[in-house]
């Protein structure tokens, strides 16, 4: 009598394992994650070592700071603005950004505050277009990615960091802002580089709305540092010159690099966010 091969073995032979792709991302994302909460870390242990001869006397200060952030990533991780391993990068950048001056801290706030509206704003649209942020929130790469300059900025404290760190900020909040409302109220998309039409929510895409969006944005940074005095008026300029540049930036990264699969969309972020801050370095 012959043996017939089942259907089943005849799948696995001919066909790859199913979930592969699945599973190669998953490690993907577990990789850069732990990345990114090894830089969270490394951006609190430089705190340390550069404000160690203040710590002793300001104890209280530094109390308090672990508090407020801690209720801060616990908010976060409860409004889905973030998973686990993204609340707790965001207390790391939280806690760094409190500790050296807390109006920083009221600062990351106003970012989350815009960041997360922007990303639920139009979210069905964006659910239906398959770009929507993952429903449980941003992962660690990708807070690191966005907030990681200013983080490092303000650890390092060297002069007129707020500036440099508020430029970061602001970029961050325009590009998500940008790139958010953009899929949500679509109009003529085009190409950065060329000026074609493409969809909406292609790397490197642009439109009227979604630039709009980002000045918006931008602008919310900078009045509410002038308000906290962390800005003058010509540092609350150059914060929205920074940011909305640095997200065209990120735009012209994502046309030429990221579109070909060359970079990914967190380095983009983290390229951006460094050429903010290099733009207001110079124009301080």
């Amino acid at each position: 009598m012959r043996t017939r091969r089942s259907p089943s073995a005849q799948a696995v032979r001919s066909r790859p394992r199913p979930g592969r792709i699945e599973l190669a991302t998953q490690r993907l994302f577990a990789v850069s994650d732990t990345v990114a909460l090894v830089a969270a870390a490394g951006s609190v242990i430089v705190y340390v070592l550069r404000a160690r001869p203040e710590l002793g006397s300001g104890i209280a200060g530094l109390l308090s700071a672990i508090g407020i952030t801690a209720a801060f990533a616990l908010f976060a991780r409860y409004a889905r603005g973030v998973n686990l391993t993204g609340a707790l990068a965001g207390s790391a950048v939280a806690f760094v950004l409190a500790a050296r001056d807390m109006r920083m801290f009221c600062m990351l706030l106003v970012v989350f505050a815009i960041t997360l509206g922007a990303t639920r704003l139009g979210s069905e649209r964006k659910r239906q277009l398959r770009t929507a942020e993952p429903a449980d929130g941003r992962s660690a790469s990708q807070v690191m990615a966005n907030l990681g300059v200013a983080a490092f900025a303000a650890a390092l404290a060297a002069p007129g960091w707020p500036l440099l760190a508020l430029a970061a900020l602001a970029e961050a909040a325009a590009d998500t802002a940008s790139s958010e409302i953009g899929m949500a109220f679509p109009g003529r998309t085009v190409l950065i580089t060329s000026w074609q039409t493409v969809p909406a929510g292609m790397d490197g895409g642009i439109s009227l709305r979604g630039t709009a969006a980002a000045l918006g944005a931008a602008v919310m940074i900078a009045l509410a540092a002038r308000a906290l005095g962390l800005a003058t008026t010509h540092q609350s300029a150059v914060i929205v010159y920074a940011g909305l540049l640095g997200t065209l930036i990120d735009s012209v990264l994502g046309a030429l690099f990221e579109r070909r699969g060359w970079i990914n969309n967190d380095l983009v972020n983290l390229l951006s966010t460094s050429a903010a801050l290099g733009i207001a370095w110079m124009m301080r």
